[in-house]
């Protein structure tokens, strides 16, 4: 934005009510921490130098939390309220001139759409030099819990009262304040000084800053907003529910608006960092997750769980299958029922069936493993076939060891390759081989005991004991 803003995001306490040990802002909601979700939001209206995140309860996690650079963070080592935590920020902040935006890290449903239009109000109203601020509220029917806002005469909001110091009179508002606020800071940080102690509870409240500006000459104005649920903050676990509901089914209709078939997409989680292509169909029950991207015409098979992994176009995801961190280029196919566990690469056109498992794999183009593998830490080249029952052995109790197998080889069923082990190109390993030494190139290696045959013997063994002697 043109407009300087500096936004300072609330994140300092620990949040009782959620019967947790872990800060409030860190408990997940559509894929992310919730004070991630507040700050994706804060860096579409402000650079990240231009952000704080006042800390407290678990600071160094939080901290840990914030993946974006350049963030500040003020710690507030006691917590004595909204307005204290804005109070301590004064002395790193009161020099940065433009307005001043103040969001809480538990509020993830905010869009930046409603953020933009409550600067843009206060900076027209600025510029008629008629309010040094400006807050959001909604009308709601039932705004029990919510502090209530007084206007004046002038209609400019002359006071925020809490619902349990209100009067039968103020009770009855139904405008509720929604604790998001754009003040001049020039302003703003020539006044906060000015914020006293509430005498019940000891804590300075940042509600009582409009008062303290209409007093002093600066009239405090209000923009309302259609649906209060955007500015819902969290304060249980069923409201985190709640929350991440609402998330959730925002991304589905986002992305079906893109051009993405979700069926039943009451079923579908996907998280708020996914990107997926034009004319990708993903069925019931599947879970996209953390920073995965889909290509387009992808299929994405029912209870599949796809996770921070990258799709190229024309990749299947067959129903019951997971993917974690991996890579599928064009036209891969995996599943079934297949696992790719992590750091993966499957190049374009192969193929992985069902109940195969990979492990920092790299899978050829064309290659197929189609039933019962694995194959982990293995390079495997183009068009090599891995028969069913095939495993490597990468693992001697201690290390790690690679198989490498050339392209256009063969891998018979229910092969052993034993790591470290190379199989030359073009090479075939026999069925039911296990193989130690590595294979030269367009050998046939066969790895299994002599075939013994016994006549008769069956028969024997089922002979009656008697006639035996």
């Amino acid at each position: 934005m043109q407009t300087p803003v500096t936004v300072v995001i609330l994140a300092a306490g620990l949040g009782t009510r959620m019967k947790s040990r872990r800060a409030k802002v860190l408990h997940r909601v559509g894929g992310k921490p919730l004070v991630e979700h507040v700050i994706e939001t804060a860096l579409q209206l402000a650079p990240p130098e231009r952000i704080f995140v006042v800390v407290g309860h678990q600071a160094e996690e939080v901290r840990r939390a914030v993946a974006t650079p350049g963030i500040g963070f003020i710690h507030q080592s006691e917590q004595n309220g909204t307005g204290h935590a804005v109070m301590i920020c004064r002395e790193a902040l009161a020099g940065l001139g433009g307005y001043l935006l103040i969001l809480y890290g538990d509020s993830p449903l905010l869009r930046v759409e409603t953020l933009t239009r409550l600067i843009d109000f206060e900076v027209s109203r600025d510029a008629e030099n008629q309010t040094a601020g400006t807050l959001l509220t909604a009308h709601m029917h039932d705004p029990t819990g919510y502090g209530r806002v007084v206007r004046n005469a002038r209609g400019h909001v002359a006071d925020i009262v809490e619902q349990k110091a209100a009067t039968p009179g103020q009770l009855a508002i139904r405008e509720a304040n929604m604790g998001i606020y754009c003040y001049r800071a020039e302003i703003f940080w020539r006044h906060i000084g000015k914020l006293r102690p509430n005498p019940a509870s000891g804590e300075y409240y940042l509600t009582d800053m409009p008062a303290i500006l209409d007093r002093a000459g600066f009239p405090v104005d209000a923009l309302q907003i259609d649906d209060a649920r955007e500015a819902l903050g969290i304060n249980s676990r069923v409201e985190l529910a709640e929350v991440d509901a609402l998330l959730r089914d925002r991304k589905r209709r986002e992305l079906m608006l893109s051009g993405v078939t979700i069926e039943k997409p009451e079923t579908v989680t996907i998280d708020a960092g996914v990107r997926i292509g034009m004319d990708t169909i993903v069925e019931p029950f599947a879970q996209i997750l953390g920073k995965t991207t889909i290509g387009e015409n992808c299929r994405i098979g029912a209870a599949a769980i796809v996770s921070d992994s990258e799709l190229a176009d024309g990749v299947e995801i067959g129903p019951f299958t997971v993917v974690h961190t991996s890579h599928l280029e064009s036209g891969a196919h995996a599943g079934p029922f297949a696992r790719l566990r992590m750091e993966n690469h499957v190049a374009a056109g192969a193929h992985i069936g069902n109940f195969v498992e990979l492990k920092k794999t790299r899978l050829g183009p064309g290659a197929k493993a189609m039933h019962l593998a694995y194959l982990g830490d293995s390079q495997i080249g183009a068009q090599v076939n891995i028969g069913a029952g095939t495993i490597t052995c990468n693992y001697d109790g201690f290390h790690k060891h690679p198989t490498a197998i050339g392209d256009g080889s063969f891998i018979g069923s229910n092969s052993t390759l034993v790591a470290p082990i190379e199989i030359g190109v073009g090479a075939y390993v026999a069925a039911g081989s296990v193989i130690t030494e590595p294979v030269p190139p367009d050998a046939l290696a066969l790895g299994r005991a002599r075939q013994v045959l016994k006549p008769e013997w069956a028969k024997k063994r089922r002979a009656p004991k008697s006639s035996r002697a």
